[in-house]
């Protein structure tokens, strides 16, 4: 395993400030002591990189309009169940 000093042996406190990073909610010197960590330890790295992976497929996903036939179903089901008055 790599050297993760300053980030608590690349355990769930590595993760807490990968996460940090990416929402870019630390100072200038914690991101490049991040940047510097993430250059020098793969295990850190590989994390990182799965992380932008989830967060780009979430949000791709949340751009993308559902299928009309989707939403006509959903609606006639809700319809189906929830009496008009309600």
């Amino acid at each position: 395993m790599s050297d993760c000093q300053g980030l608590g042996d690349c355990d769930d406190t590595r993760m807490q400030r990968i996460y940090e990073y990416l929402d870019g909610a630390l100072t200038r010197e914690d991101i490049t002591e991040i940047k510097n960590h993430l250059d020098d330890c793969p295990e850190c790295t590989e994390q990182y990189d799965l992380e932008c992976v989830i967060r780009n497929m979430v949000k791709r996903s949340c751009t993308e309009a559902a299928p009309e036939n989707l939403k006509n179903a959903i609606l006639d089901r809700i319809h189906s169940i929830r009496p008009v008055d309600a």
